[in-house]
């Protein structure tokens, strides 16, 4: 394979050029050149509503039908009509959970992991809350850091609802066997609705593989502007009751977009996927777009992880240190290159105001798997310190995290 060109990568990143060291991504990446002036260009070019005749407008509406269509190309949807865009992951499943619970009520199940983080936990547990559903809540596996089969069969019965659970934990960077998960849940008569916000800025997305129903993802995690994106399949949302203006579209998308899109963001959207599309051909891919998406994740992937076990094992080699997830390289399939840690003797919030003040930008908290700290024992203020990479870090910027964490907590 063609080595990875992490040099040509960072040149598209403005933000990179500064001394800071972002190793805060899973939080949020940083984002190109290209789609920072695709969001400039709608600004100055299409600030107009959809719908009207002339030019402004029609400019609008087609990069409202670009956006949904390039994601339908990242995900493996059959149609931007599958296609949902919104303000974030957790408005969106707030939104889809009313809709979705609507006819649900006493006797019914819904199955929470205490993997998830919150955009997939609170709006369920709202939703239950209104509707008298009752709330089975699946752990995941101390040993494996997953969620196992195992763990679900015995939570599945006939008055299960939905399964809510996600691809990758934001905390842990573990992944689960969401396929596997997946078809237990069906075959119990049960809705899937899966959690990817962590997942698609590494994992190639395939949600006809996956078999699950929905799946919420937020662009800016993959190097995109802030917007959330959820998929679903097309007769589920035609027929899903839509909290939405009188006047609203009657087919999907539109019948679950509320109000007058982000035309700016969308435009931002359509050339992130355009972007991972350009780092496909970087590494020789051709063809259509989403082959090309597929040839950039595999380099992205094949070159992050060997990354993010280096800075595991360097990170277990500091006295007091834990690595809160999987550290095995013979298991590194089953991570993505987020790394949250713990010591005996600082604290995590301490730590990263250090480390801030060196440049190096990393998150500490419970960074919102609220769930997920509190079943791990952990301090639910301080949680963890989590370090992530993304495909524009480099084994330098690993080396000089690890050089201040070793000064730090000697």
């Amino acid at each position: 394979m063609t080595t990875f060109p992490v040099d040509l990568v960072r040149r598209q990143f403005p933000a990179l050029a500064s001394p800071a060291v972002f190793l805060d991504n899973p939080a949020g990446t940083q984002v190109p050149q290209s789609v920072i002036s695709a969001v400039s260009a709608a600004l100055s070019g299409a600030a107009s509503n959809l719908g009207g005749q002339f030019t402004a407008s029609r400019a609008a509406d087609a990069i409202w039908a670009q956006a949904h269509e390039a994601m339908a190309d990242l995900l493996g949807a059959a149609s931007g009509r599958e296609v949902i865009l919104g303000q974030s992951m957790t408005m969106l499943t707030f939104h889809i959970s009313r809709s979705l619970g609507r006819d649900w009520g006493p006797g019914d199940e819904i199955i929470i992991t205490r993997m998830d983080h919150e955009g997939n936990v609170a709006p369920w547990i709202r939703m239950a809350e209104d509707r008298g559903v009752t709330i089975r809540w699946l752990p995941f596996n101390r040993d494996t850091w997953r969620i196992e089969p195992e763990n679900l069969a015995p939570l599945l019965n006939e008055r299960t609802r939905l399964l809510a659970l996600n691809y990758a934990s934001n905390l842990t960077g573990s992944i689960n066997p969401v396929a596997e998960l997946t078809r237990m849940a069906k075959a119990a008569g049960a809705l899937v609705y899966v959690d990817g916000v962590q997942s698609v800025p590494h994992v190639m997305a395939d949600v006809q593989a996956l078999g699950c129903d929905f799946l919420a993802c937020s662009s800016y995690k993959f190097f995109g502007p802030h917007l959330g994106v959820l998929w679903g399949r097309e007769a589920l949302l035609a027929d899903l009751y839509a909290y939405a203006a009188r006047c609203a579209p009657v087919d999907p998308p539109g019948r679950h977009e509320l109000g007058t899109p982000q035309t700016e963001l969308f435009a931002g959207l359509a050339a992130t996927v355009d972007y991972l599309a350009w780092l496909g051909e970087q590494v020789g891919a051709s063809g259509p777009r989403r082959a090309r998406i597929t040839a950039a994740y595999a380099a992205a992937t094949a070159y992050e992880m060997p990354i993010a076990q280096q800075l595991i094992d360097r990170l277990r080699r500091i006295p007091g240190v834990q690595v809160q997830g999987i550290t095995d390289a013979a298991r590194l399939s089953e991570r993505v290159p987020t790394v949250s840690i713990t010591h005996a003797r600082h604290r995590n919030s301490e730590i990263a105001g250090a480390l801030g003040r060196q440049g190096i930008n990393v998150w500490s908290g419970h960074n919102y798997a609220y769930e997920v700290a509190r079943y791990l024992g952990l301090d639910e203020s301080e949680g963890v310190l989590r370090i992530g990479l993304a495909h524009y870090n480099t084994v330098d910027e690993v080396e000089r995290i690890v050089e201040s964490l070793q000064v730090m907590l000697a």
